[in-house]
């Protein structure tokens, strides 16, 4: 069979997330319009579509802080910039830590979130019991609050920024994933699902978990491993839990925060989890859900849940994103591998991404993040991850 002519674009941007559309957006923003974009499913049907939603700078590594901060300048100034409403709660962060020995590491990040204007800082047990209604301070030695952090809704992001590329002429193509990826004289040729073929100098993986498929295609190493994660949900209570910060117990791994109902979103890192691309809900997790509730957020521990969710969290070795540049034949861009804060990070992401295939300096410098450190061993570490 004859394959059709590739159609000649610029760039071709891998997936329908969070970081794929926030990058054809700021390609867009910045004159860049011969852009298509590939989500083999829906818009956020991915790990966009069921993250926690929080949106935070509460890190410690210098990068990741960095792009957290410039994130959250554009979440707070979404609908202006991108004509969508995303339901921002600006309610804090709160990690509340019950082992003297994590004190130190936390310390040290606030410190360097200061150093770049980040307004977070130490409080001690009973400050952190007023500010969440639920925290007991039992146990509590410390916790690390910055009360400019919150959460949004993931999906609206995601709709938002495509459908303003599209009005700025992004080509969006929704239930086409990607078939093949073959360099043809210094230009890749992109060959859909459906059997259309695109022939870009460049290309961009935002595919999330899938990213390591994508990478393979065009002989790029990206390391990532899938990884479920479930959520929970409370019936509203009263007083409405809207406004309770996201609060996570460092030792546990639990957390939870308000929701828009006046609910409560529940969730707890699985140690046992299993790797690979499940993505059904069950309920054998809530036994240890509610131990460790009880452990630091006693009144929660016999909530009744009301239903849930299932997503992927996209893990790298050393749990911390892979965005940069590799040659392929062709320029291929990738921004994957967020290990659970790639919608928060997405904003600032996207428009360093936009920034390198316009080779302009980014404005957060993201070469520690390259994916050849792991390559040489070389790993980045970040505390404030769960």
């Amino acid at each position: 069979m004859t394959l059709p002519a590739p159609r000649p674009v610029g760039v071709v941007v891998i997936g329908g997330g969070a970081m794929g559309t926030s990058t054809a957006w700021h390609l867009a923003a910045a004159g860049v319009t011969d852009v298509v974009l590939l989500e083999a499913g829906e818009l956020a049907g991915g790990s966009s579509g069921k993250p926690l939603g929080g949106v935070r700078a509460h890190f410690s590594d210098r990068t990741n802080v960095e792009l957290g901060l410039r994130s959250l300048e554009k979440f707070h100034r979404f609908a202006a910039d991108v004509g969508t409403g995303i339901g921002l709660h600006r309610v804090g962060y709160l990690f509340a830590i019950r082992d003297e020995a994590d004190v130190a590491p936390f310390e040290a990040g606030v410190a360097v979130q200061n150093k770049l204007g980040v307004p977070s800082r130490m409080i001690d047990a009973a400050e952190a019991a007023r500010l969440c209604r639920y925290l007991s301070p039992d146990g509590v030695v410390a916790a690390a609050w910055s009360p400019s952090d919150g959460w949004a809704r993931p999906g609206d992001v995601v709709r938002g920024y495509a459908e303003d590329a599209r009005r700025r002429g992004v080509t969006v193509r929704t239930g086409v994933g990607v078939a093949g990826i073959d360099a043809e004289a210094g230009r890749a040729v992109v060959t859909a699902t459906d059997g259309s073929r695109y022939a870009a100098p460049a290309v961009v993986c935002a595919a999330g978990a899938w990213s390591t498929e994508v990478g393979a295609m065009a002989g790029v190493d990206l390391p990532i491993v899938a990884l479920r994660r479930q959520i929970a949900f409370t019936a509203p209570v009263v007083p409405p839990a809207t406004e309770v910060p996201f609060t996570i117990d460092y030792t546990t791994t639990a957390y939870f925060h308000g929701t828009e109902d006046g609910g409560l979103l529940l969730g707890w890192a699985d140690p046992g989890q299993a790797p690979g691309f499940d993505r059904s809900v069950s309920d054998d997790w809530h036994g240890p859900l509610r131990s460790a509730l009880r452990a630091f957020a006693p009144a929660l521990a016999d909530a009744e849940l009301t239903g849930g969710w299932a997503g992927l969290y996209e893990m790298t070795p050393d749990c911390n994103a892979m965005i940069g540049e590799a040659d392929a034949g062709f320029r291929f861009l990738y921004a994957a591998g967020f290990s659970g804060h790639g919608f928060l990070q997405s904003p600032a992401v996207g428009e360093c991404v936009a920034a390198l295939y316009l080779g302009r300096r980014p404005p957060v410098d993201v070469a520690p993040f390259d994916a050849a450190r792991f390559g040489t061993g070389a790993r980045r570490t970040e505390v404030a991850i769960i």
